[in-house]
């Protein structure tokens, strides 16, 4: 398969604090205000997703101090702070920021003395404010970094939203995945992206979108392009959808195995994460659009703790260790017909 060999994007290696604040305020819609030296904030640079709360270094062990992470500030170091002499607060503070700091962020509506706030000046850290709590705060930032930092890759083929399912349908080119995603989305699905598919890793979740330039257009051979959203609306695209089944699309000769039960489970890893892989052989009269919304449907059954195949094997099992007579099988489903004359 050809996204198998795909390698990951390089990874963004760092941020300016400044274009971070301005993605946060337009956005995430976190209102910051700045409260000191924000003039250095260009110079600045994030270079990872992890945050640090410096309680420890304020209270002076900083032997462990992970200075080069973003610093948040909440009412837990405020209140030490001001519970610490006028000598001892500006020493703790003035020790905080001779360290190389990209960035410190109040929270809560904390705010902190003007001595305190004019050693941050003199070293050329900014600092900002904002309303939310802490942990909210840390969240919000957090996740937007994992987002920014995250691995990811581009990958040959359609996504497509089946039923709130992530179905990659994949293959050699020509042999109609276009086309299958076009159907579904006609009978009411969602198109994700066309040919060229863009993943990241979020935790262990694989989200797939469209690049900026693909995105709800489609290319169906012997037509051309489609625009999805123009023609279906709306309700016919998604922007964004996490990863869930690899649909592999291959003709019936090429295919080396074929599995006939559902009893054993194919996976594929892409950025080290498995994802369930499901080989369909093409021929003559299959319709591909039904099996699709049957593979979402099936999955969803999966999900919510029922194995059409584990339960048939379960069936099997039950009706072999019955040890009934060759002469009482097979029976039938229908026990009596009660005159069904249609």
């Amino acid at each position: 398969m050809p996204f198998r060999d795909q390698e990951a994007i390089p990874i963004r290696e760092n941020i300016q604090v400044s274009s971070l604040v301005e993605r946060l305020k337009e956005r995430i819609k976190i209102e910051l205000e700045p409260v000191a030296a924000t003039g250095s904030a260009d110079k600045k640079l994030v270079t990872e997703a992890d945050l640090h709360r410096p309680g420890l270094a304020l209270a002076g062990y900083v032997d462990l101090f992970t200075y080069q992470r973003i610093q948040v500030i909440g009412n837990t170091e405020c209140n030490f702070l001001s519970n610490l002499s006028q000598e001892k607060r500006l020493k703790a503070f003035e020790k905080l920021v001779s360290f190389d700091i990209p960035v410190i962020f109040l929270t809560n509506n904390n705010t902190l003395e003007q001595t305190l706030l004019k050693k941050a000046e003199e070293q050329k850290i900014p600092v900002y404010k904002t309303r939310y709590e802490t942990t909210k705060f840390m969240f919000m930032l957090r996740d937007f970094l994992e987002d920014y930092f995250a691995l990811q890759t581009m990958l040959h083929g359609t996504m497509v939203d089946v039923y709130g399912i992530g179905i990659l349908i994949s293959g050699k080119s020509g042999l109609g995945k276009s086309e299958v995603a076009l159907d579904l989305v006609e009978r009411g699905h969602r198109l994700v992206s066309d040919d060229v598919v863009m993943l990241t890793k979020k935790g262990n979740v694989l989200l797939a979108s469209a690049t900026e330039m693909n995105k709800h257009f489609m290319e169906i051979r012997g037509l051309g392009i489609v625009d999805v959203m123009s023609m279906f609306g709306i309700r016919s695209i998604r922007y964004q959808k996490r990863l869930e089944v690899v649909l592999e699309l291959s003709l019936w000769k090429d295919t080396e195995k074929i599995n006939r039960t559902g009893l054993d489970h194919d996976t594929v890893k892409i950025l080290d994460t498995k994802i369930p892989l499901i080989h369909l052989p093409i021929t003559p009269g299959k319709n591909i659009t039904v099996i699709a919304e049957v593979i979402a449907m099936n999955y969803l059954l999966k999900h919510y703790g029922y194995d059409a195949a584990k339960a048939f094997q379960k069936k099997i099992k039950k009706h072999i260790s019955a040890k009934k007579s060759r002469s009482d099988m097979p029976r039938r489903a229908v026990e009596y017909f009660e005159g069904d004359f249609e």
